[in-house]
């Protein structure tokens, strides 16, 4: 039987996974980690993006995470989101839309809207947009 770590995955409004395994992947602010069990202890901030979960019975499970925090202890990861949902369940439709609103801003140099904030948009829709992506690839295999 291959180690495993407990993952928890929460946001503000409600814990939307929890279980065993064997490997968390996440998008964090400084780049990519992988966590296995027995990983050294890690506080890090998430920035928009995926969270992929390697079940202990080989399954592959997706979320998206708008951004947050990751802790990593030696058996349990905990990820702390601002919003999470499963990859399966974003919006595609709105996600686009998000993202076309978001570059006419960027474009738009006449905009009340605030740049930082145009462009964090921009970013948190191209992630739903990848975790779509890649949860459909995952589910054709």
């Amino acid at each position: 039987m291959a180690m495993t770590i407990h993952v928890d995955i929460v946001s503000a409004e409600n814990e939307i996974f929890s279980g065993l395994a064997e490997a968390v992947f996440a998008s964090a602010v400084e780049g990519e980690v992988g966590i296995y069990p027995r990983h050294t202890p890690l506080l890090t901030r998430l920035k928009p993006g995926e969270v992929r979960v390697l079940r202990d019975n080989g399954s592959e499970e997706q979320f998206y995470v708008s951004g947050g925090m990751l802790e990593v202890q030696p058996h349990v990861v905990t990820v702390l989101a601002d919003t999470a949902s499963r990859a399966a369940d974003v919006d595609e439709a709105a996600a686009l839309q998000a993202k076309a609103d978001a570059e006419r801003a960027l474009s738009d140099s006449s905009a009340k809207r605030d740049f930082a904030e145009a462009q964090k948009e921009l970013a948190e829709a191209m992630a739903q947009l990848r975790a779509i992506e890649r949860a459909r690839k995952t589910t054709k295999r």
